[in-house]
């Protein structure tokens, strides 16, 4: 039986400042809300238009500097000189994630001590003031997997390299100095900046990477997923919860897309390659050039890129090119899914029964498609830049092959098996109840002495 948390707690939401780290809180935060918890977010200017279309209250950056993903060489000039991808990747882990953690923690405690006095931190995985607010606040902090889960374990690649677990001898002793490769080569840079600015702040980092200390610093992980979607770890942190396809809130509707080609084709094959890459050659327009004038109808989303130009280039009847179609209303007429591998979109195609192409590998989207090669929900193709022939060969196969269907119409029972939004408020309830437990506990112990 699920709890939730007493009407009134006070709740802080927080994220790294990106669309996935963002969107896939905002069902929990409107649930919290619906249950009479106070919610308010600390977030970046990126988000407030969105938070008041929500009506969330909210309190942005101060200290923290923006950092906008998209346009990162814009942020971080200096960047645009960085040539070598170790070293590019290290700049990034320093700058985006580690040099912000102690400015993150100055806005959130000047938030609790003069305006909100929230009694409890929900914020994604990837937010790196996680680990003072636990250490120097002493608040109990809910951390969300937004992205597959991370932790380190002898079982599996280091995470990062999109590589799936090993099963030969010689697989799992090459796995093996991966990992002293990524701790002592890779992120060595990385890792030696958030050891000093953690110590410098008086915060633990117990020799471990950024995100292995986020989930340890954590009260509790809930990882967006469930178990048949996720590597086997023997080392699972113990408070590590799945909590099935945590998704974005979604207001009722009224109304919903539909176009009656879709009752007309015998395949229809969904395109998308989400709203952060503007680079339609990557994956939109060989998509289109694999399918235009066939006999099966091609429903492509451009996030809001060149959607015009394609329908001028792209006139044929089998194909509707729009800049955003609601997926919920898309997915159940569509045979194949292809995408670069934003986490949402694969979530809701295995809750769709969805087979999938996936083709990407940048801001973690390798890790996702690792996943959906590794459990045969799909093809993964291994690149950004697939060519014609590679995706109307995998799209085929997906159709051919039934064992795709089967595998994640098998996920998609797993997944119904979860109630995402009702264990994020039950585990909400727990962290609270255990730390008030915590107090009368401490204060026993003290009337004994």
């Amino acid at each position: 039986m699920y709890q939730s948390p007493a009407p009134g707690t006070k709740i802080l939401f927080a994220c790294f400042p990106a669309d996935g780290h963002f969107n896939p809180l905002t069902g929990l935060a409107k649930h919290l809300i619906a249950i009479g918890c106070d919610v308010r977010w600390y977030a970046s200017k990126y988000f407030a238009a969105r938070l008041d279309k929500l009506n969330i209250p909210y309190y942005l950056f101060d200290k923290a500097k923006e950092v906008d993903i998209t346009r990162i060489d814009e942020v971080f000039p200096e960047r645009k000189r960085i040539k070598n991808k170790v070293t590019k990747l290290n700049f990034d882990m320093i700058n985006c994630f580690i040099n912000r953690a102690p400015e993150y923690y100055e806005d959130i405690k000047s938030i609790h001590d003069k305006e909100f006095s929230f009694d409890i931190i929900v914020a994604d995985n990837c937010f790196t003031g996680i680990p003072f607010i636990k250490d120097k606040m002493n608040i109990p902090v809910i951390s969300v997997g937004v992205v597959p889960l991370c932790q380190t374990s002898r079982e599996v690649a280091p995470s990062g390299l999109g590589l799936t677990p090993a099963i030969t001898f010689t697989g799992k002793i090459k796995q093996r100095l991966l990992h002293f490769l990524a701790d002592h080569v890779l992120f060595a840079k990385a890792n030696k900046c958030m050891h000093e600015t953690f110590a410098k702040h008086n915060v633990s980092s117990e020799n471990q990477g950024v995100f292995d200390v986020i989930i340890k610093k954590s009260t509790l992980l809930l990882q967006i997923g469930t178990p048949g979607f996720e590597y086997k770890r023997k080392n699972l942190a113990p408070n590590i919860r799945f909590v099935g396809p945590l998704l974005p809130y979604i207001k009722h509707k009224t109304t919903h897309w539909y176009n009656k080609k879709v009752e007309q084709y015998n395949k229809v094959i969904l395109v998308t390659q989400g709203t952060v890459e503007k680079d339609i050659n990557k994956l939109i327009k060989p998509a289109l050039e694999a399918f235009k004038q066939t006999n099966a109808l091609l429903i492509v989303t451009t996030g809001g890129s060149h959607t015009e130009e394609l329908r001028k280039q792209y006139p044929y009847d089998n194909i509707i090119i729009e800049d955003f179609i609601p997926f919920s209303d898309v997915m159940p007429y569509a045979n194949v899914y292809i995408t670069n591998g934003g986490y949402g979109g694969v979530l809701l195609s295995i809750t769709n029964r969805l087979p999938l192409v996936v083709a990407g590998v940048h801001e973690g989207k390798n890790e996702i498609n690792a996943r959906v090669g590794y459990f045969n929900l799909g093809i993964n193709l291994h690149t950004e830049t697939p060519s014609v022939l590679q995706l109307r060969k995998a799209v085929q196969e997906v159709l051919d092959n039934d064992a795709y269907k089967n595998n994640i119409e098998h996920l998609c029972k797993e997944f119904s098996e979860y109630k995402p939004l009702q264990l994020g408020a039950h585990y909400v309830a727990e962290a609270l109840e255990n730390k008030y437990k915590n107090v009368v506990k401490k204060l026993q112990e003290a009337a004994l002495i």
